[in-house]
């Protein structure tokens, strides 16, 4: 089957019933730009209408030559007739996050921007960035723009449409900053309450895929910490040990009443195709509970 033909590759994914914790992508530090308009297959690179492909390059390598992960945002709904060039740069460590924001008056001054948001200010309240760059999968168009656009109902200030954030198969795919909360399939849930629980310090274990500063393997150490012992809190069960044992990882966490230890098993799945476009199945890394213990 091929890829104008097979279902969607979200489809396929529900209908294996697949995992989404311990696969949220990488990153501790990011860097958001806005780009009014439509985006090409690459949103810095192929995006005419929005800016040039030389500059995006250059943008691009500056980020990702400062360890960052770069992504564009827009506005969900109609494009506005007059450009805005408006910035964000995150610190997503546990523990040590920060969310910085600011707006210049070309995408050329993007590459003037201070990358540790020195030369911004504060940002009140999260950025919600919802992936909805259809020319790069288009499960991402359909799911993630109305997930986009019933969050921004209730959180117009917060809510942004992203590029790529990795994960295709699990869109409708979310990020909460300066955390990096990586959120997956949220069309299938009240994605506005995702964003409530927020506020409140929690979160929905059940749609998160792990926070984006930590190894995956930690992630997955934490859902089934969570499960066991109840946790909903953001902030709760940081990492304390990662290392191998023997076959397994063994995973070290911090809690009220001392540590948590997870061991886990890893293994790669049977090959699947993890985007709409890709045109060869390939298989991916799944982690499983051996034992848990405190």
């Amino acid at each position: 089957m091929t890829s104008g033909t097979r279902p969607p590759c979200s489809d396929q994914s529900l209908t294996r019933g697949e995992p989404m914790y311990g696969t949220a992508s990488a990153g501790s530090r990011w860097l958001l730009l806005e780009l009014e308009g439509g985006w090409g297959p690459s949103a810095f690179l192929e995006s005419p209408t929005c800016i040039d492909a030389g500059l995006g390059r250059a943008i691009v390598r500056r980020a990702e030559s400062a360890g960052m992960r770069i992504a564009a945002i827009r506005r969900p709904g109609r494009r506005q007739e007059t450009p805005r060039w408006r910035w964000f740069v995150a610190r997503a460590e546990v523990g040590g996050h920060a969310l910085r924001h600011g707006e210049v008056d070309s995408a050329r001054d993007y590459l003037d921007i201070d990358l540790d948001g020195a030369d911004g200010a504060e940002t009140e309240g999260p950025l919600v960035a919802v992936c909805a760059h259809g020319r790069h999968d288009q499960c991402c168009a359909v799911r993630g723009r109305a997930a986009a656009a019933a969050i921004a109902t209730e959180f117009p200030e917060s809510t942004w449409e992203c590029s790529h954030l990795g994960g295709d198969r699990f869109a409708a795919t979310m990020l909460i900053l300066p955390e990096g909360l990586c959120y997956g399939r949220v069309d299938h849930t009240d994605a506005a309450g995702l964003v409530r629980l927020y506020l409140d310090g929690r979160l929905d274990d059940r749609f998160l895929r792990g926070r984006t500063s930590l190894p995956h393997a930690v992630q997955a150490a934490q859902h089934f910490a969570r499960e066991a012992l109840g946790e909903d809190r953001i902030d709760a069960l940081p990492p304390v040990a990662v290392e191998p044992v023997d076959d397994a990882i063994e995973v070290v966490l911090a809690a009220e009443t001392g540590t948590i230890t997870v061991l886990l098993d890893q293994a790669m799945s049977a090959p699947l195709f993890s985007q709409c476009r890709a045109a060869t199945a390939g298989p991916v890394r799944t982690f499983g509970l051996r034992s848990i213990s405190s």
